[in-house]
């Protein structure tokens, strides 16, 4: 005996709102907790190129490098062997100051390893005020 006869029986569904509803809030708990950490491993202070010299200028060892290679400090040609030989050059041309700023004017097309042969070459000498030559850009 059938008493249900004319009951239409209502296919199942799946609400999905639920589910939703716990995703939002794993997502917003995600984003709460998660660290947002800045990779400050160099401070690097880079220098602009449109500010005015200074006037007053302390004893300052000039070094050039230029696309091939080559060195020239304070305006003499300095054969590369080593950075401890290129220390001695810098030492020699600072002359008696114990600490002179040492001016890195490199080419745009040099290598990145002839800069930091410069820089270990400060180091070993035991200088530790270093820059860079910028030039004004062009308008």
């Amino acid at each position: 005996m059938n008493f249900r006869r004319g009951v239409v029986r209502e296919e199942p569904e799946m609400n999905l709102v639920p589910l939703i509803d716990v995703l939002l809030v794993i997502l917003i708990f995600l984003l709460v907790t998660t660290t947002y950490s800045k990779y400050a491993e160099l401070q690097i202070n880079l220098p602009t190129a449109d500010a005015p010299q200074a006037s007053n200028r302390p004893l300052q060892v000039d070094v050039a490098v230029s696309a091939n290679g080559r060195y020239v400090v304070n305006r003499a040609p300095v054969s590369f062997v080593s950075p401890e030989t290129l220390s001695v050059e810098l030492k020699r041309a600072a002359g008696g100051n114990p600490d002179p700023m040492v001016v890195i004017n490199a080419d745009a097309a040099a290598t990145h390893q002839a800069v930091v042969h410069v820089l270990e070459a400060a180091r070993l000498a035991g200088f530790g005020r270093i820059t860079f030559a910028t030039q004004q850009p062009r308008k």
